[in-house]
């Protein structure tokens, strides 16, 4: 018996092709809309508005990002990558102090550019191996920072890697409430920040708070 046609025969070859080209640039779409809405948003938005952004239907986002942290994650993949970036710099400058100074000012003005990176640099998705990779390498690179800069006697003695949690904290609720440059206050902030943690400071702190990167799951989102 010949064999019988079957029902739902493959598209041609140049059909299969234009598919993947709206797939791909479905995809395109709804990262660009997924980052303009973070940045302006923060990570809560609702997916349902970014997929309007995008101009595909909800159905289309999720079968491209079946959660909102791979979508959060593949958004702010560049912004993650130039987080390690900048503490690998700092890491190699043969000024330890220098590098330590440039992490909390160029974190402070992304923070500023990107008012959703703070909650996605901040949160935990356990499903994003390379997120928990970029979370255990920062911490670890910034107690290491912390370390070499106090030693070269500039940064003071009761200063903890936590403390950097804090001053990132205290820059996105500054950038939250700053609807007008937001990154000149960012960088003053910084300015301000980095006079207090240098030494020679007499006056004592309080007990220091433990606090870790990943601890940090819910961040201040700026008003829609």
């Amino acid at each position: 018996m010949p064999a019988q046609p079957s029902q739902n025969p493959s598209p041609p070859n140049d059909a299969a092709g234009a598919l993947r080209t709206d797939a791909r640039r479905n995809r395109e779409r709804i990262l660009e809309a997924a980052r303009e809405a973070f940045s302006s948003r923060g990570i809560e938005v609702p997916t349902a508005a970014i997929a309007r952004r995008a101009g595909v239907g909800t159905a289309t986002l999720y079968r491209h990002f079946p959660s909102r942290a791979s979508l959060v994650t593949e958004a702010f993949a560049d912004q993650m990558a130039h987080c390690v970036e900048v503490l690998e710099n700092a890491l190699a400058d043969p000024d330890p102090w220098h590098g330590f100074c440039r992490v909390i000012e160029e974190v402070f003005v992304m923070q500023a550019t990107d008012r959703g990176f703070t909650s996605a640099f901040l949160a935990q998705f356990p499903d994003a191996v390379d997120y928990e990779h970029s979370h255990s390498y920062a911490e670890a690179g910034v107690a290491e920072l912390v370390r070499r800069a106090q030693e070269t006697g500039f940064l003071r003695n009761d200063f903890t890697p936590a403390d950097v949690t804090l001053a990132l904290l205290a820059n996105s609720g500054l950038v939250a409430a700053t609807q007008d440059a937001p990154v000149e206050a960012s960088r003053r902030l910084a300015a301000y920040f980095l006079q207090a943690f240098r030494s020679g400071h007499d006056q004592p702190l309080p007990p220091p708070v433990h606090l870790e990167l990943r601890q940090m799951h819910e961040m201040p989102n700026t008003p829609a």
